[in-house]
């Protein structure tokens, strides 16, 4: 270190703690993938382990390398102890992606025709191609991702990825607890327990390590003794050994996956949002990490792992200052990118994916999906809400269209009859699919047409109101077709079909007039009043208990900080 400054311990016990969470982390986001595509779709799943696991776990590696470097350099400059950036595997878009691009995909290939082989390979190009469009998005919105931020309002930014975490993270998962409760339950309880509710476990054990140590060892023992309701199946140890040679096989799977860019796009600007807050909230916690460093190198590493046959992107995660507070430096992330980039290479990374049940990793994204859901409503003002809620519906409709679509559950030759049977109405099927399509852009919007209406600012509305309509038009949002494309809607041959893009359209473009006129009257120009959930001086108290929250958090970090730091020497390295 410069200027006589102590030496940067880059590892110490804290690190110990970070890496099982940020490694848990990862592990329960690519079992999740694995098991949405081989289970809910029916795809190989030695193509799922040896060729998409190997480049999505290089992009891992590649990110933590390059954050745990930068953690380095910023001990040099600021000649003190800091935490590094944790990176890992975006948990909404891997679990969105695969449900609205990658099994869809797989599903629709098929029923064209193709083999299954061939479809799965197809299917993997998709994906790549995906992620290197989104990969070139990031990078564009690297230095433009400010500005978005300050364009959209929060509860449009926020409120889509919460409806994604209600409808996808959250509620799948809960699937998979109740599939195995005995299990799954008890791996829950003892995760809200550490993590929800704040109490600490015996001997200060993390919470995520005694989640799954104790559920997959409650799995493997009830298991056998048949005593879990399900047959028990000791997983079979097999290593898909794959390495993430660069390709431009994307190249084949370039065009058909432009028809779901609506679905990614939005994605990667929320992940480049994300990665603004994040770093945010670094700073605060007192390293001071260059917003367009961090946002650079998710990009660049969700660019190589496409490249290299990924399908998920990466992307920093939430809770840099808790890390901090574990006492973790940078060990943290550089044993989790080569723990999780090895093992994808190595194969071992599939093999304990295959040893824990997704029951006991479920627990893990339900914590995630309630820090966001959570996170929607107090991040933004509280008379934005209402948009904040208003976002949620558009995923509920997705989930709704994936199980309509399912043939398990509505048979093809039925669910075709319902997209075409006439009535009064446009049939219910038909709307449910066009309102979960582009479901994530069209949360976005509704939460910001409404956050402006709310603000009193009705021109503003009524422009996103405008842009919904645009994009209707042609499918980007609210396509009538079931797997999603964009179109000339003049071009469908079906009469429902054509209904949908204009009546959808023409319904946007009225209630933008709407706005327009009456933006023009003097009770629009009236101030905004106050949330009707609080009282003024309800805002003041919670005013002064967030300064007073802010106070005694700041005085906890210190103090753990400064028992993390005496506490470590022993195990500490430096650089």
């Amino acid at each position: 270190m410069a200027n006589g400054a102590p030496r940067y311990r880059w590892f110490v016990a804290g690190d110990l703690n970070g890496f099982f969470g940020l490694m848990f982390d990862n592990l329960t986001v690519m079992s999740f993938l694995a098991g949405i595509l081989v289970f809910a779709f029916g795809y190989p799943a030695d193509i799922v382990y040896g060729r998409m696991f190997p480049g999505t776990a290089f992009g891992v590696l590649f990110g933590d390398l390059v954050y745990t470097w930068m953690a380095f350099r910023l001990a040099r400059k600021a000649g003190r102890q800091v935490t590094a950036m944790p990176l890992g595997l975006d948990t909404p878009s891997t679990i969105g992606l695969a449900l609205v691009v990658l099994g869809p995909a797989f599903v629709s290939l098929k029923s064209s025709g193709m083999g299954e082989r061939e479809a799965a390979l197809t299917t993997w190009y998709i994906g790549m191609a995906t992620m290197v469009m989104i990969g070139i998005i990031k990078l564009a919105l690297s230095f433009a991702g400010a500005w978005v931020q300050k364009i959209v309002p929060q509860a449009g930014l926020l409120g889509s990825i919460a409806g994604i975490a209600l409808a996808l993270i959250g509620f799948v998962p809960l699937v998979d607890i109740f599939g195995l409760p005995l299990v799954g339950l008890v791996a829950l309880g003892l995760l809200l327990y550490n993590l929800v509710a704040k109490i600490g476990l015996p001997g200060n054990a993390p919470g995520v390590l005694a989640s799954v140590v104790l559920g997959t060892a409650l799995y493997h023992v009830l298991g056998p003794a048949g005593l879990l309701g399900t047959p028990y199946q000791l997983p079979v140890a097999e290593f898909h050994v794959g390495f993430p040679v660069p390709t431009l096989d994307f190249l084949k799977g370039f065009v058909p996956a432009l028809t779901y860019l609506p679905l990614a796009a939005p994605f990667a600007l929320l992940t480049v949002v994300g990665g603004i807050n994040v770093t945010e909230s670094a700073r605060v916690a007192g390293d001071d990490y260059p917003t367009r460093d961090i946002l650079l190198t998710e990009a660049l590493a969700t660019l190589v792992a496409g490249l290299c046959g990924g399908v998920a992107q990466s992307t920093p995660y939430i809770g840099q200052p808790a890390y901090k507070q574990m006492g973790a430096r940078a060990g943290y992330t550089l044993l989790t990118g080569l723990f999780i980039g090895l093992g994808g290479i190595l194969g071992y990374v599939s093999t304990i994916v295959e040893l824990i049940p997704r029951a006991v990793l479920a627990p893990i994204l339900i914590f995630v999906a309630l820090d966001i859901m959570v996170q929607a409503f107090l991040a933004c003002p509280a008379r934005h809400a209402p948009a904040v809620a208003f976002a949620y519906l558009p995923s509920v409709a997705r989930l709704l269209a994936i199980k309509f679509s399912s043939p398990s559950i509505v048979p093809a030759e039925r669910f075709r009859a319902l997209l075409t049977t006439p009535g009064k109405e446009l049939p219910e099927v038909l709307v449910t699919i066009a309102l979960g399509n582009g479901f994530i852009l069209t949360a976005m919007l509704w939460g910001a047409f409404l956050a402006e209406m709310i603000d009193r600012r009705l021109r503003r509305s009524a422009l996103y109101l405008a842009i919904l309509a645009v994009f209707t038009f042609f499918g980007v949002v609210h396509s009538s077709s079931p797997e999603g494309n964009v179109y000339l809607p003049w071009r469908l041959a079906g009469e429902l079909e054509r209904a949908v893009p204009y009546q959808f359209a023409l319904g946007y473009v009225a209630l933008a007039v709407m706005l327009l006129l009456l933006s023009m009257t003097k009770e629009s120009k009236e101030p905004v009043p106050e949330y009707t959930g609080h009282s003024a001086q309800t805002d003041q108290n919670d005013e002064r208990r967030i300064r007073t929250t802010n106070d005694a958090f700041r005085a906890i970090r210190e103090d753990v900080e400064r028992r993390a730091h005496e506490s470590s020497g022993d195990l500490s390295l430096t650089s």
